[in-house]
């Protein structure tokens, strides 16, 4: 189901140009992106995502084999897709989308390639948007719970209180959430970063702002990242969905 977007967040970037050095051998002939879990390529599975929370336009970065992709998503039709060429020199994940920026609204989605979920009732970016208070938030990240996600090994990412506001794990500590590879940005972040840099460096920024938030996951989520973990996703979807 389509939905009236209430706060107007028309655009996403997709972070697509990474190398998929740990999917060998399934990264030998295809880009990461474009393996397909649970019969579909992944890209398809969060453009189709966006497309239905009331994305227009979604901007993709393309490195690796990026001739493929780009003819694989010349297909689509919703959302219109825009290609942010970095086939010369990868940008990290904040140069990514800095270059990406002259396409994407005031606030807009990023999500990650690799990060796929199964929905709740209710589609997750639509609870993403409702949960946006601009006033407060500089930037509202989808967490998943560590004890029910698929390829996903470390410590967790952030700490949550009552109020969604997040900070990183103490030192030794273990904390019950990953970022789950989507969230809403707001344009002014980029606005003094350096061509190449991390997106962590805007997390950790507003964490000292105290404008960083999170917002639980309602549903299974994937971080397809390595073979092994592409069997597993299958094996949730299979699961999960009727």
């Amino acid at each position: 189901m389509t939905i009236d977007n209430p706060v107007a967040i028309d655009s996403a970037m997709l972070l697509a140009a990474g190398l998929g050095t740990r999917m060998r051998p399934l990264t030998d002939d295809r880009p990461k992106p474009m393996i397909e879990v649970g019969g579909q390529p992944m890209i398809d599975i969060l453009l189709d995502k966006l497309a239905d929370a009331g994305v227009s336009r979604a901007v993709v970065n393309v490195h690796y084999l990026a001739d493929m992709l780009e003819t694989h998503l010349a297909a689509r039709k919703r959302p219109a897709i825009a290609i942010s060429d970095e086939r010369a020199r990868l940008l990290d994940s904040g140069g990514g989308v800095l270059k990406a920026l002259p396409q994407l609204g005031e606030t807009f989605f990023v999500l990650n390639a690799d990060a796929i979920w199964v929905d709740g009732p209710r589609s997750n970016l639509e609870l993403l948007i409702e949960a946006w208070q601009p006033d407060e938030m500089d930037i509202l990240l989808l967490l998943a719970p560590t004890t029910t996600s698929v390829g996903w090994g470390n410590r967790g990412d952030f700490a949550m209180d009552q109020a969604g506001r997040l900070r990183r794990p103490r030192p030794g500590e273990v904390t019950p959430f990953a970022y789950a590879g989507a969230g809403i940005w707001k344009r002014e972040l980029f606005a003094a970063m350096p061509e190449r840099f991390s997106l962590n460096r805007l997390f950790d920024e507003a964490i000292a702002r105290n404008r960083l938030f999170g917002l639980r996951l309602d549903g299974w989520w994937m971080h397809v990242g390595t073979p092994a973990a592409v069997d597993e996703a299958n094996a949730c979807i299979a699961d999960h969905v009727l």
